[in-house]
């Protein structure tokens, strides 16, 4: 009883809404497709939120004692990936675990998440040593998921790390150092690249260049959001869509189908919840009662951030295609089911911090 009313409604509620969006345009994407897809989707929801649920109820003591095995865990099975991993359009991610096909890239983003915070929270990000193990946890994930290939995992797996480091007090003169080593390493990241990620980045730059080729996704999707206009097309009648031009419609691109169907008016809702969603995350890590799980809720906020600006992007044109699913509405349980875990663990932060003072300390940037 006393976790009930501890809990944070607002957080609460958002998920629900995001559960009967994400299923409806789900349906709308699958629609005389695969029917199948649905169905797991919902069995993926049921799941994630039995872990949900459980993370609600878990100390996060005892949470913290699990980020190092976690970790490991989830290092062990990047490993595994180039040895047994199952090969899907080219790329090699995924692992064959019977009832699913489990994404070991997806765990370990949260996973880091994790350690990371648990790291500065008992330290800041003020000298080369402290941010060393840091750079190393994050790195060696990176590599392994970039030989895939998975070019826009590895990059939202840095971009977050980073957000992190610097809401633990990394100072701007070694941000402005990593900046200037990040655009100066641009050439080096180019040449290692895949033939098919190097043409994706100049399809962004120009797709009539090849619009039946690199091009025809982007072009493809842009037709579809703009035809929506302020009311959309209506459910189920979205023409790119039903007569299957879009690629990958029901995980990568199923925003271009709710901004098809739904038009401006359904996309409006779906970024208001995504802003209640974000604000509501970093309103919990400045009402947490300690640094840790401030810095776990800031990190999962950056995550979230990340995966709706980059999908958007993407579908929108702005960014290259890498890739990545949309929180809470593509189809995927692998994704669906560690963001709701992620979820969890701020609504356990929500739970504890109820009644007791927020940790904030002068000078941080937290306070």
């Amino acid at each position: 009883m006393r976790t009930l009313k501890s809990l944070d409604w607002v957080l609460l509620a958002s998920l629900f809404c995001f559960a009967a969006l994400g299923m409806v345009t789900l349906y709308a994407a699958v629609y005389q497709g695969d029917a199948g897809l649905w169905h797991k989707q919902a069995i993926f929801w049921g799941v994630g939120l039995v872990v949900f649920v459980g993370l609600c109820l878990m100390p996060l003591r005892l949470l913290g004692l699990a980020c190092w095995p976690m970790y490991g865990a989830a290092l062990l099975l990047l490993l595994l990936v180039p040895l047994i991993g199952d090969v899907h359009m080219g790329a090699r991610r995924w692992l064959d675990m019977g009832v699913m096909n489990l994404q070991p890239s997806e765990i370990m983003k949260w996973a880091l998440m994790f350690v990371l915070a648990n790291w500065f929270a008992t330290r800041e990000a003020r000298g080369w040593v402290e941010i060393l193990v840091p750079l190393l946890l994050t790195v060696l994930p990176a590599a392994l998921i970039m030989m895939q290939p998975d070019l826009g995992t590895t990059l939202v797996l840095l971009f977050a790390a980073t957000a992190l480091i610097i809401a633990a007090g990394l100072p701007w003169r070694l941000l402005g150092l990593a900046v200037a080593a990040a655009l100066a390493s641009l050439p080096l990241l180019w040449h290692f690249m895949h033939d098919y990620q190097k043409q994706r980045v100049l399809t962004l730059l120009d797709p009539q260049s090849d619009p039946l080729g690199a091009g025809y996704h982007v072009i493809q999707s842009t037709i579809a959001i703009g035809s929506g206009g302020l009311l959309g097309k209506g459910f189920l009648h979205g023409t790119q869509a039903r007569l299957h031009f879009l690629p990958e419609q029901h995980t990568d691109f199923i925003f271009s189908v709710l901004a098809e169907e739904g038009g401006f008016i359904a996309v409006a809702l779906l970024l208001f919840l995504y802003g209640v969603l974000i604000m509501r995350i970093l309103w919990i890590a400045h009402q947490a009662h300690s640094r840790f799980a401030s810095l776990l809720c800031i990190g999962i906020a950056a995550m979230f951030t990340l995966y709706i600006t980059v999908n958007i992007g993407m579908v929108s044109g702005i960014f290259p295609v890498v890739g990545l699913p949309l929180p809470f509405i593509s189809y995927g349980g692998s994704a669906l089911v560690t963001m709701l875990a992620a979820t969890g663990l701020v609504m356990r932060v929500a739970i504890e911090s109820k009644g007791q003072i927020p940790w904030q300390r002068p000078g941080s940037p937290l306070a």
